[in-house]
């Protein structure tokens, strides 16, 4: 082994970081030309200062053998105070927490890894940001360009770049094979984060051996995210004839889906101006008002009575920034009765998904915009046919809401596992998403039955109240996705409702918070087994099968075990656990609370499903009807 090289003398990357500082930022460091133009680099700065033009400047990283010369360069930048490095322990546990500081407080940072497994369970933990839509840099370490050997954690097998055509078939990828190719890696990068109808994550393969190579390049070249002004139809024909396909239709259901969350106030303004009912997504609570008349809740393969419903009964369909996943519109049977679609999205394959569809391609806001003031001048008559129509609805509603009444209030069953009477899941969330919405905190759920229930019953009022992720549905999510909270520049207060299946994916959240001062709350919701699959199972073949095992985890001590961390028991009642939630609330830190809650063939236990999904022995009958669909 060598020795390790001590660097004598000045070292320009300290001194070019120093002058940028000095500066103010890059961009008047390049405005005063206190850098020179062009400049000699290595390539790890050239790429950091790349980002950091777009303003990057949050690194998350696991470093290793693959990564040890962008690390060097972090570790200078953060002392000069240009970025920030903030270390994990799990690679898709930091995917995560990227995906949700991009997500939720709009600051687009970088993770970086080294080579080999790190990289590949990074770019797994990428598909949250993928399915949902966030813009993200992934830099991952990779093996050498020169193939004179096997590289230690590379795929070994002799073909060009594996990692990177993995990476390239998830994602949208760029090697950075030589040093010269850093802008044209930077410009597929910004038209990626920054797309504006699909944002998603962007990886840069970075081999060990070009990482310290030297490029002469001009900072000024570099390319930086152009706004792009808002887009709609240029004449006014389509939308006089969605204009005359409202007018036409009485049972109008609008699907607000998660491309709708930033234009509440235009989509509320079109229901009410044309007499429609809105169903939204499980991603896109928030969109109208929990208790406005026209809101109709979740639909889909688990949906709401009434979001279901609208559904079914609707004759025409709004769709609002959604991408039809199959649990949003029940694997495409989800609209048996309507005639006619108006689609309303940025992305060109979303907004021709459905047949007989007139398409508004554009931005969402500003097609609303001209739909909304097209209906002011030549208003739509809310005529008997439409008030009957949102009666009906009401009326579902109305049904909707005492069935999870009914739920929060039942005396819980006797357990089979914990052999006493614990809450239900239902009773359980309905208590913790009451307490977040007392004291202003974002709810953040985790994949599975918490999820399930937890989209049925949350009462948002605005958009992202909640973030469910529902898009890849990715089991460790929330807990994870808290770090954001010690990382964002203007945190707030949340809380994570995970399952026990799901929070023994990613626990190192637990030491992760403490190095980090994460102040924020998990909710261990623990039925001691995957109760999503047991339900579907028993519902499919009558009899659940290794979905649970005897193991007990006593989550209390677990938390307890790491310094920092308050870890409390919830108990059996609702106000048990509020008691629990206020304590947690004041703790200068993580808390974790555990909470048993019931699992069992009593409906009562469960907010249950109300749609239809393409899954199991259900497959035929789904495709059946989906054959006989006619949009």
């Amino acid at each position: 082994m060598s020795s390790t090289l001590m660097i004598d003398g000045p070292n320009p990357t300290t001194e070019r970081a120093q002058a940028i500082a000095d500066a103010g930022g890059l961009e008047n460091a390049l405005e005063n030309g206190v850098l020179p133009s062009p400049v000699t680099m290595s390539l790890a700065e050239a790429l950091v200062l790349g980002l950091l033009k777009q303003g990057v400047r949050k690194y998350l990283a696991i470093f290793g053998h693959g990564s040890t010369e962008i690390g060097e360069v972090l570790r200078v930048f953060e002392a000069a105070g240009l970025t920030r490095t903030f270390q994990f322990r799990n690679e898709v546990a930091m995917a995560h927490a990227a995906t949700a500081l991009s997500w939720i407080y709009g600051e687009i940072p970088a993770v970086v890894t080294s080579i080999g497994p790190g990289a590949l369970q990074a770019m797994a933990g990428s598909l949250v940001a993928s399915s949902n839509g966030v813009g993200v840099y992934h830099l991952y370490g990779d093996e050498t360009t020169h193939g004179e050997g096997y590289n230690m954690q590379q795929v070994p097998k002799p073909s060009q770049g594996a990692f990177g055509m993995i990476a390239g078939l998830l994602n949208r990828s760029y090697t950075l094979h030589t040093p010269e190719a850093l802008r044209e890696a930077l410009r597929q990068g910004i038209a990626t984060v920054h797309h504006p109808a699909k944002p998603g994550p962007f990886t840069m393969m970075m081999p060990i051996n070009t990482q310290p190579q030297p490029v002469t390049l001009s900072l000024d070249a570099l390319p930086v995210p152009a706004p792009l002004p808002p887009l709609a139809p240029a004449d006014d024909h389509p939308f006089e004839d969605a204009l005359a396909l409202i007018r036409g239709a009485s049972r109008i259901a609008i699907k607000a889906g998660g491309g709708a969350r930033n234009y509440a106030d235009q989509v509320r303004g079109l229901a009410e101006r044309i007499g429609a009912t809105v169903v939204l997504s499980p991603g896109s609570t928030g969109v109208l008002p929990d208790a406005h008349a026209q809101n109709m809740h979740v639909g889909g393969s688990k949906g709401s009575i009434s979001g279901n419903y609208a559904m079914a009964e609707a004759e025409l369909l709004i769709v609002i920034g959604s991408r039809a996943v199959c649990q949003s519109d029940c694997s495409g049977i989800g609209y048996p009765k309507v005639r006619d679609v108006i689609n309303v999205n940025l992305d060109v394959d979303d907004v021709r998904h459905y047949n007989r569809t007139l398409a508004l391609q554009g931005d969402i806001g500003a097609v609303l915009d001209r739909l909304n003031a097209l209906i002011d001048g030549r208003p739509i008559d809310i005529d008997a046919r439409k008030q009957a129509w949102l009666a009906d609805c009401a009326a579902k509603k109305a049904e909707w809401h005492a069935f999870k009444q009914e739920r929060f209030a039942v005396l819980p069953p006797i357990d089979e596992v914990w052999q006493r009477r614990v809450l239900t899941q239902p009773q359980a969330i309905k208590t913790a998403a009451d307490f977040a919405k007392s004291v202003g905190a974002l709810k953040l759920f985790d994949a599975g039955d918490v999820q399930a229930n937890g989209f049925q019953i949350v009462e948002d009022d605005t958009p992202f109240e909640t973030v469910t992720e529902a898009g890849a549905s990715y089991m460790g999510f929330a807990a994870s996705a808290l770090m954001a909270g010690a990382i964002a520049d203007t945190p707030r207060p949340a809380i994570a409702f995970t399952g026990d299946g799901s929070f023994l994916m990613n626990p190192q959240i637990l030491v992760d918070a403490v190095a980090h001062g994460l102040k924020a709350t998990i909710v261990i919701f623990d039925n001691r087994r995957m109760a999503a699959i047991s339900a579907l199972q028993t519902a499919q073949y009558g009899a659940d099968f290794r979905t649970n095992d005897a193991v007990a985890v006593d989550y209390v001590r677990l938390g307890s075990a790491i310094s920092g961390v308050l870890a409390l028991n919830g108990g059996d009642t609702s106000d048990s656990l509020r008691a629990a939630l206020d304590q947690a609330h004041a703790h200068d830190g993580l808390s974790v609370i555990h909470v048993p809650v019931y699992a069992g063939a009593d409906p009562l236990g469960d907010m249950g499903a109300h749609g239809q999904w393409n899954v199991g022995n259900w497959v035929a009958d789904m495709q059946i009807a989906y054959r006989d669909t006619t949009i």
